[in-house]
């Protein structure tokens, strides 16, 4: 009478590999279908973009000496605006660069905060340069606008942000915003201030 014989482990190498593909496969699937879900959701709502303008903005202190070494302070107030009805926006990390004729003279931060939704959130900038060294054609060109009582700046931001919907929140998204050109009257002048719109990369 023949008896049985237990496998050997070649005999058992099928069955375990099966199982790990059964594996990889199951994974694999969820991975889509959360990955679906996530769009279908994103896809209904249809998040808008968010807009952003500098609403005034003045030099104040402002003193270039003979060296080409500036000092000066910047007051801007930034308007953030989220239209959308059912998303808010993380702002994680939000770093301000105040610019003129794309040399960069003052460096800032803002907080982290959150934005709920259909929510307009104004920001005071205070920035200034501290004896920021310019080029000789930088100093020529600002001194020229200075006599104007005005001059033609950049302010840019750059912001690390997830959007919130219900309970869940997306990946860090990378914003750039920049707004210009920003007339910017010295504080001595009676002109009043024009409203400068951003353009909005995401």
């Amino acid at each position: 009478m023949a008896t049985a014989k237990p496998p050997t482990p070649n005999q058992a190498t099928p069955t375990h590999s099966n199982l790990v593909r059964l594996i990889a496969i199951v994974l694999l699937v969820l991975i889509v279908l959360v990955g679906l879900t996530i769009l279908i959701i994103w896809l209904t709502i249809k998040p808008k973009k968010l807009v952003y303008s500098i609403d005034d903005g003045s030099i104040n202190n402002y003193n270039l000496s003979d060296g080409n070494h500036l000092n000066s302070t910047y007051n801007f107030i930034l308007r953030a605006y989220n239209p959308n009805k059912k998303v808010s926006v993380y702002y994680d990390k939000v770093d301000i660069e105040v610019l003129y004729d794309d040399e960069t003279l003052s460096r800032g931060i803002i907080d982290p905060f959150h934005q709920p939704k259909r929510n307009a959130t104004r920001f005071k900038l205070n920035l200034a340069s501290h004896d920021v060294q310019l080029s000789d054609q930088i100093a020529r060109d600002l001194k020229t606008e200075r006599t104007s009582g005005r001059v033609e700046m950049t302010v840019k931001l750059r912001a690390k942000i997830r959007f919130k919907v219900g309970v869940w929140k997306s990946r860090h998204y990378h914003m750039k915003v920049s707004c210009a050109p920003i007339m910017v009257h010295f504080s001595t002048s009676s002109r009043g201030f024009q409203r400068t719109m951003c353009d909005v990369d995401i």
